[in-house]
């Protein structure tokens, strides 16, 4: 019975993943009206007014707001206005449609697959936000470690306590590492949206991850910071793009990378 059950989700996964990437898109959508006005000065909100074009104000009829095809079919220009539509719209939809997707092909129908699903959408949406407008909103931050530590209660009071750990882990770190770098450097060395970040990140990730995320994180920075600086730019970069690329990395790589470890130390 049980293979039986096996070869029929094997069948059905095509189309899981399907929909999947349909519904990601979907949610792409959405994902781009928070990056917009949760980084907007003052802070907009996500539920009205409807979306419309920055450029005339006009809204965006429902026809012209399917996700990718929309911006496709009108060569990337408003329907009113005839001005440009950014690019970005398209290929965060697209980049939420590859989470989604993959989540589904590598987890199935299961929690695992959302959980995953919506901590990429998260931390594709603080990315984004903190390229844009060098800020990463709460509402990404404290609704993901709400959103994280709510899943943690399916591995019951183990898990619920695995997720608190690494949620205090990445916090206390990176404040503690913020705190040091404030006093040696007489200025703000760490961002507050920088150090919630790392605290959503530990309830998923666990401590281990909190500490690989911030070491990949560091690695990434140093890579685009450095040559930077050495060509004279003063162009700041935000870290907040480099945690998320970290806290996505260690998710996909994470325990295979720790069993490396623990065999390099000779303690597997």
């Amino acid at each position: 019975m049980r293979c039986c059950v096996s070869a029929e989700l094997a069948e059905l996964r095509p189309y899981l993943v399907a929909i999947a990437a349909v519904f990601g898109a979907a949610i792409g959508s959405f994902l781009n009206v928070c990056i917009a006005r949760w980084g907007a000065e003052p802070k907009q909100s996500v539920v009205r007014p409807r979306s419309r074009c920055p450029h005339c104000g006009k809204e965006i009829a429902w026809y012209d707001n399917v996700p990718v095809l929309s911006w496709l079919i009108l060569r990337g220009r408003c329907r009113g206005c005839g001005n440009p539509i950014s690019v970005q719209y398209p290929l965060v939809e697209m980049a939420t449609a590859i989470i989604w997707a993959w989540m589904a092909a590598r987890y199935g129908p299961s929690a695992e697959a959302l959980r995953g699903a919506l901590f990429g959408t998260i931390l594709l949406g603080i990315g984004m936000t903190d390229a844009r407008a060098y800020i990463i909103p709460d509402e990404f931050t404290l609704g993901g470690l709400a959103i994280g530590l709510g899943f943690s209660l399916a591995g019951g009071l183990a898990g619920f306590l695995d997720a608190a750990i690494g949620a205090a882990v990445g916090f206390f770190l990176l404040w503690g590492v913020g705190t040091a770098g404030t006093w040696l450097f007489k200025q703000d060395a760490m961002g507050g949206g920088d150090i919630k970040m790392m605290a959503m990140v530990g309830a998923y990730l666990g401590w281990k991850g909190v500490l690989l995320t911030i070491f990949l994180g560091a690695l990434l920075g140093s890579l685009i910071f450095v040559p930077l600086h050495l060509a004279g730019s003063r162009k700041l970069v935000p870290f907040g793009i480099f945690l998320a690329l970290g806290a996505a990395a260690a998710w996909v790589a994470g325990p295979a990378i720790y069993a490396w470890y623990a065999g390099y130390l000779g303690i597997a």
